[in-house]
């Protein structure tokens, strides 16, 4: 089967051109001068005239079906990856669990249980690891050498749940730089975290924003801090902190990169767009709808702008979503009259190319950067570039046609996560997802679904490519 996407512009990390791209069977075989195609015959043809044409993205952080606080991530891996595609994101790398106590291979045995005939577009795993031994640490080693494991986190949060001492991530950092793997950080200060939260508690201060005020930007720099400190023990262990929210820890990953460390971090559109105030603060429990770890920041601070500017600097690589949804009936309801038992997370896997599109409109990135931070530097931070994250003969034909010309209304009622509210409800896009081409199969075009449950493939990943 041959497709040719005529009459685009193709969008890459070095530039832009008008070009058609010629696909057999699942590849990209050709990117061509629109002069050359009149010869080149196909079975398939779409116009993709005044159009994006980009590499399909790649949301490196989601947690579909992940158990937290008493419940689960409302999205299945079905639900989640047909909404990814919906969004124009054509491969995920979801986490598989260990937790104390348990064996690191079983865990992963467990996620691929769950993904297995489920997933609509092309996945793979990163490892986190709950419980950090001699056991854990020579299971690092194997899943990098046979599973194409490549990447693992740890937790400086959560204490009880998931939280590894200083000790314990040295120990991991340090087997990680041996095999080459990278060391992905939720960096806040857990310990002192709980404090704060048990304070706010008996002062009867137990509203949705207390999950905020609980959770200080200062904390959050101190974390990160100490993990750029320890990956320096370990003699430059490649780090990579997720979900960075604010100015302060941004600032010890900017510092760090000035010195040539191989220190990375990623942002979310909620830290773009949402506030602590607006979201968070919103009149009785309706701030519950947008409690995530680390929270949203104030308005009346320099997050969002210095956000913004660490994505133009490459201080900030990448733009994942951190996808971990709940539902409000029945599972953030659970944290009523206490918001420390809200469960933590907020979906967004559907709206991630579209949000990051409009910080092209607004003139916050270029177009070049939007395709950087949302498909080509995920792939070569997470060992699957060239295969996935650009345009180019012998890559898997993941496209997405992308009309900057058609508008994007984010809602409840038409988005396709199995959510019953939507984070950003009345959100006005400026852009649109048109047509999504995942190896070589049209999935979402105008408007509708043509893919199919199990389709996509489990991707055993390599080492990372973008280390300094």
């Amino acid at each position: 089967m041959s497709l040719l996407v005529k009459g685009g512009t193709v969008v890459g990390p070095t530039g832009t051109r008008v070009a058609d791209v010629l696909v057999e069977g699942e590849k990209i075989v050709a990117v061509l001068d629109p002069s050359f195609t009149p010869t080149v015959t196909a079975d398939e043809v779409i116009d993709a005239s005044g159009k994006y044409v980009i590499p399909g993205g790649i949301d490196a952080h989601t947690h579909m079906e992940m158990p937290f606080g008493g419940t689960s991530a409302s999205d299945t891996f079905d639900t989640g990856t047909r909404a990814a595609a919906f969004g124009g994101t054509t491969t995920i790398i979801d986490f598989a669990i260990q937790r104390t106590g348990e064996v690191v291979q079983d865990g992963l045995a467990a996620w691929h249980a769950k993904t297995e005939g489920e997933c609509h577009i092309d996945y793979a795993f990163h490892m986190i690891l709950g419980g950090v031994d001699t056991d854990a640490l020579k299971a690092m080693d194997q899943l990098v050498a046979d599973e194409g494991i490549t990447s693992f986190k740890l937790f400086m949060a959560y204490p009880g749940v998931f939280y590894s001492d200083d000790g314990q991530i040295l120990r991991a950092m340090q087997t990680a730089r041996a095999n080459g793997a990278m060391i992905m950080m939720h960096a806040e200060n857990g310990i002192a975290i709980d404090v704060l939260v048990q304070q706010a508690l008996e002062r009867g201060e137990t509203d949705p924003i207390y999950h905020g005020i609980t959770r200080p930007a200062a904390l959050e720099a101190e974390a990160t801090n100490r993990a750029i400190a320890l990956a320096e023990v370990a003699q430059d262990c490649p780090l990579y902190i997720v979900h960075l929210s604010a100015s302060q820890a941004l600032a010890k990953v900017a510092e760090a990169r000035d010195l040539g460390r191989n220190v990375f971090a990623e942002t979310c559109p909620q830290y773009l767009y949402l506030t602590l105030e607006d979201q968070l603060g919103a009149p009785g429990f309706e701030g519950a709808k947008w409690v995530c770890s680390t929270p949203l920041r104030s308005k009346h601070e320099s997050h969002a702008r210095d956000l913004w500017k660490g994505l133009r600097s490459n201080d900030l690589a990448i733009v994942s979503t951190d996808h971990c949804p709940f539902c409000m009936k029945d599972q953030k309801e659970m944290g009523i009259g206490d918001f420390s038992k809200i469960p933590n997370g907020i979906g967004g896997v559907e709206h991630r190319v579209d949000l990051i599109f409009q910080g092209v409109v607004d003139g916050n990135i270029s177009l070049e950067r939007w395709v950087e931070t949302i498909a080509t530097t995920p792939a070569r931070m997470f060992g699957l570039y060239p295969q996935k994250g650009i345009v180019q003969p012998g890559s898997d034909a993941d496209l997405v046609i992308y009309d900057p010309n058609g508008t994007t209304r984010i809602g409840v009622e038409t988005h396709h996560m199995n959510m019953d509210y939507s984070a950003y409800e009345g959100v006005e896009i400026q852009g649109r997802v048109g047509t999504v081409i995942s190896r070589g199969e049209v999935i979402v075009a105008d408007g509708n679904y043509h893919g199919r449950k199990g389709r996509g493939k489990f991707l055993k990943r390599g080492l990372s490519s973008y280390l300094m």
